[in-house]
């Protein structure tokens, strides 16, 4: 139940905002807003991070296209692709295009309901130090106090493959951490986890799902046909989410007044129920994967000692045996057993060339504080 959630983040996918030939819907558009307008106004700050920039410019372009008369493989026909294009170029082409027309598409269904949305778009680079990410935080809290809807989508223009999301369903997770979000409600085109194939009649939903329960038995390989994440993603960034505190809802976005289903306290779908409320300082450090500037391999001594349940310990010199990378004090650091796994993530609290000479001697100040740090479950 969301009804009593100051803040939430909407994910809506691109298989929920288009029809079967991937062209926008225009009535899911109407119903998306209309019932983020009726949250809105009922108290609720709200933040829609919507695909669907590609599918807008595949129609514009197809009609362009047509208008031209042109006999060659239109560039654009993304269905068949471009041979003489590598998909980043083609999906660059198609979002410069559709996010113009997306987002003139969702200030006119607004503006019928006297409200007003925002774009934003953003690329992983967004979110790479402290001072980038208290920016952007800054510039949501403002359009959230004047009442106005962002509207968030990947900036597919400029990305490339290593700026580039997994998909919207990392990006909303990353925006949930950083405006300290009650809830993230994920629209998908399935009703949430199921407890096997959608096709078996026998297939229902999974209500609920906690921090120790096996979800990932009952998951299946695949993405969707349009976009670029699958269920994985989606419960990867919920469990994350669930660990930092937020409650994580992940619906069939095609039901009638989903959204208000959600608020109603009867969740169609599956939702993740949240741990304790962690500080913000720890959520931008645990939704900072990828963004890390170097690599401490702890012993195991080190290891039992920072992941032992209910005990708040610090990542201390005397457990590191080898420092991957150079650093300066606040970046970001991967933690790494000497078996190769990745235990987590923390922030430096002085630089790689102190850090090497303190290496594996007792006495030394922690590297990595409690505070700064999160880790994998």
């Amino acid at each position: 139940m969301i009804a009593q959630s100051r803040r939430i983040i909407v994910k809506v996918g691109t298989n929920v905002l288009t029809t079967p030939e991937g062209l926008l819907n225009a009535d899911m558009m109407a119903s998306l807003v209309q019932q983020i307008v009726t949250l809105q106004q009922k108290g609720t700050e709200i933040i829609l991070v919507s695909s669907g920039a590609m599918a807008a410019g595949r129609a514009v372009v197809r009609a362009h296209n047509r208008r031209r008369s042109t006999s060659r493989l239109s560039p654009f026909d993304y269905a068949q692709g471009d041979k003489q294009r590598n998909d980043v170029t083609n999906r660059q082409i198609l979002a410069a295009v559709g996010q113009v027309h997306l987002m003139k598409r969702y200030a006119e269904l607004f503006g019928t309901h006297n409200a007003i949305c925002a774009q934003v778009l953003a690329t992983k680079e967004d979110f790479r130090d402290r001072r980038h990410y208290l920016n952007m935080r800054g510039c949501f809290a403002s359009l959230l106090e004047e009442g106005i809807v962002p509207v968030v989508n990947e900036n597919d223009v400029v990305a490339v493959d290593e700026l580039m999301f997994t998909d919207n369903d990392e990006l909303a997770g990353l925006i949930a951490a950083m405006v300290d979000a009650d809830a993230l409600l994920i629209l998908s085109s399935v009703p949430g986890i199921l407890t096997c194939d959608p096709k078996d009649p026998d297939s229902t939903v999974i209500k609920e799902v906690r921090s120790d329960a096996d979800w990932k038995k009952y998951l299946r390989a695949g993405t969707s046909s349009f976009g670029r994440g699958g269920m994985h993603t989606k419960c990867e960034s919920a469990r994350k989410l669930a660990s930092l505190g937020i409650t994580t809802h992940i619906a069939l976005g095609t039901l009638p007044d989903v959204l208000l289903k959600i608020e109603s306290g009867k969740s169609p779908g599956t939702v993740f129920i949240p741990e304790k409320s962690t500080s913000s300082i720890k959520r931008w450090v645990a939704e900072s994967e990828g963004q890390e500037k170097g690599i401490i391999v702890i012993n195991k001594c080190a290891v039992e000692a920072i992941t032992a349940p209910g005990r708040a310990r610090s990542l201390l010199p005397v457990g590191i045996v080898k420092i991957k990378g150079d650093f300066e004090k606040n970046d970001l650091l991967r933690i790494r057993s000497e078996e190769g796994k990745d235990i987590g993530i923390g922030r430096a609290q002085y630089a790689s060339t102190p850090a090497k000479e303190a290496m594996g001697k007792q006495g030394q100040r922690a590297l990595i504080h409690y505070d700064y740090l999160y880790l994998n479950t």
